[in-house]
């Protein structure tokens, strides 16, 4: 699960915007900012009242941009995130019910982990693509590398999300099991509030370079 083409694609670009949106209005200029700045991909988190309407805009007007639903805690959240075009869907932890249920949708789903237990638990559910939250506090790249050692050969990939920013951006990509980082620094809320869209688009252009110099 969580191992399709579009998480694939989602991989090439290595960073994840995470974004938060108080306004559906912001949605569009947004996703332009994004796509201008070359990182066409957005994980909009259920944390506002706005998210459903922002991600069917987007899914519907900007179909260049891979988007996703982030926070997806309930059964609803998930129904929410596929009937408004989500093509991928984020938890912060690990809720079998909401794997299995995501899996039936055929919606690629990301389950957040924290321990080894996690990890095998998600694996038995046939997730292989695994959120590492909250990083920064759970020991960083340090951390991520060595609870990864014991599971490399089983092809998992991580997304560390929580505390990632442009200081340690090149030290989790840079470790074999990480897919993509999650970043709530390259659009925060007061940005898309206060319209910082040049800002927005040079920290994708600026995350995007640091992603492929950390790639070699």
């Amino acid at each position: 699960m969580a191992d399709g083409s579009v998480m694939s694609q989602v991989a090439e670009y290595g960073v994840v915007p995470v974004i938060a949106i108080d306004s559906v209005d912001a949605a569009i200029p947004l996703a332009d900012a994004l796509l201008e700045g070359g990182l066409p991909v957005i994980e909009v988190t259920f944390r506002t009242a706005a998210a459903v309407d922002a991600i069917r805009r987007i899914a519907s007007e900007r179909p260049k941009l891979v988007v996703g639903a982030g926070t997806v805690l309930t059964s609803e959240n998930l129904e929410a995130a596929k009937a408004a075009g989500a093509q991928f869907a984020v938890a912060p932890g690990l809720n079998p019910q909401i794997v299995e249920q995501a899996q039936k949708m055929d919606l690629p789903f990301v389950p957040g982990i924290a321990t080894p237990s996690d990890i095998e638990r998600s694996l038995s559910l046939g997730c292989k693509l695994l959120k590492f939250f909250p990083a920064g506090a759970l020991g960083g790249p340090v951390m991520l590398k060595a609870l990864s050692a014991p599971y490399k050969h089983t092809g998992v990939r991580f997304m560390p999300t929580g505390g990632v920013n442009t200081e340690n951006l090149e030290s989790y990509v840079k470790i074999s099991t990480v897919a993509a980082v999650g970043g709530t620094w390259v659009a925060k809320t007061d940005d898309l509030n206060a319209g910082k869209w040049d800002e927005i688009r040079a920290r994708c252009h600026a995350a995007t370079q640091m992603v492929k110099k950390a790639r070699g």
